[in-house]
């Protein structure tokens, strides 16, 4: 097979990538290890930056996250028995939409499907072959019969533990990585939000956030030691240390019934540099992860795709390669203050292990700034909402 554009990964970063080359009349084929139920299956958050919306609109697949998702214009910042809002609207003039990760790869996969794009599921054993040579081409394996798609370009959309990253040999490529002492036990139920806000909140006993997917569906999570196991944490603990850890009034508010999803997730930072080595360009996990604290794990996989769209674009239309040839330089300028929004909101809402009282004391007062300081609040807000492509 020949195609121009040999993408690897069929979640959102792939498909999104796939659609709006197809729109421009590029070809692609997208290559996914797991079936399409499995990656529909993926719980993952869904809080989508302007941009990132404005780039599902341009795609074409935009219109049930318009009628569905829900438009927030701040969120509420909690500390002990205290909050208050960062109000998006007026400090960026912008919002972000709350729309689940599994709900926007749907409709990904519709559109794709509706134009007879060509996804090929249950890949093993692929391989990127001459990315740095003038005929890059992909080797996989398919019910044990192997198969070959010779392209101009491979671009690696399949996350940490893929293939892609790992064909750049290492002597090229740099990593940074930060690991945090704790993860989030998160819990999905099928209750309506306690607030129509996202809530992050500081306390002595440890960071909570109260977020949603939709009207009936609501996500919570809890700070607590890597060691812990999901299993050990009964519904009704669980329940009642979050009532902990936000303010009475939510508390108060808070409706709970059984979790239908319960798991804890680690919190890193990671980067790969470059992103591009040849003919081959990583996007998303794949070369970069963030902790969800600032719900910039979906977003930065995006902002990845709107460069590599353009320069690709510019490419195939114009004859111009400067886009692809400034990729990596623009995307990883853009990563690392997405990687700085995470950690300072990781480090201003979390209680850490070696934390002493001028540190907690120094912790307080940031929030107290923030809560006080327009300022402040601005640079929140233009971080929340995404910064400009």
């Amino acid at each position: 097979m020949r195609t121009q554009v040999c993408i690897i990964g069929a979640g959102p970063s792939g498909l999104l990538l796939s659609q709006l080359l197809h729109l421009k009349g590029i070809e692609s084929i997208v290559l996914e290890r797991k079936t399409k139920e499995y990656v529909l299956g993926r719980i993952r958050a869904g809080v989508l930056e302007h941009g990132f919306a404005e780039l599902m609109r341009e795609a074409g697949v935009g219109e049930r996250m318009d009628r569905e998702g829900f438009i927030h214009d701040g969120t509420i910042i909690a500390y002990d028995n205290n909050q208050f809002r960062i109000d998006f609207a007026e400090r960026a003039n912008a919002s972000v939409i709350v729309y689940g990760q599994t709900e926007l790869t749907r409709d990904l996969y519709a559109a794709r499907e509706s134009e007879n794009g060509t996804i090929i599921y249950n890949v093993e054993d692929v391989r990127i072959q001459d990315a740095d040579g003038d005929k890059p081409y992909v080797e996989y394996n398919v019910g044990g019969q192997g198969q070959r798609i010779d392209c101009d370009y491979v671009v690696g959309c399949d996350g940490f533990h893929g293939v892609s990253r790992k064909t750049i040999p290492e002597t090229l490529r740099k990593e940074y990585e930060k690991i945090y002492p704790f993860g989030w036990l998160g819990v999905l139920s099928e209750t309506p939000p306690v607030h129509d806000e996202l809530i992050y909140s500081n306390s002595q006993r440890g960071f909570a956030l109260c977020s949603m997917r939709n009207e009936n569906l609501s996500r919570y999570y809890i700070q607590c030691p890597l060691d812990h196991n999901p299993e050990d944490w009964s519904d009704d603990a669980f329940w009642e240390e979050l009532k902990r850890r936000i303010p009475e009034e939510a508390a108060e508010k808070l409706i709970t019934g059984p979790s239908i999803e319960k798991s804890i997730a680690p919190l890193r930072s990671f980067v790969t540099e470059p992103m591009r080595w040849g003919k081959l360009f990583l996007c998303g996990d794949a070369a970069h992860i963030v902790p969800p604290t600032g719900a910039k794990g979906l977003n930065t996989a995006a902002s990845d795709i709107y460069y590599l769209y353009h320069a690709m674009v510019q490419f195939y239309v114009d004859g111009e390669e400067e886009g692809l040839d400034r990729y990596s330089e623009k995307a990883l300028a853009r990563i690392w203050k997405a990687e700085r929004f995470s950690w300072w909101m990781s480090n201003l809402l979390h209680l850490y292990p070696e934390q002493g009282e001028f540190d907690r004391k120094m912790q307080r007062a940031e929030i107290e700034f923030l809560e006080t300081n327009e300022a402040a609040q601005r640079v929140m807000a233009e971080n929340y909402v995404g910064l400009p492509f």
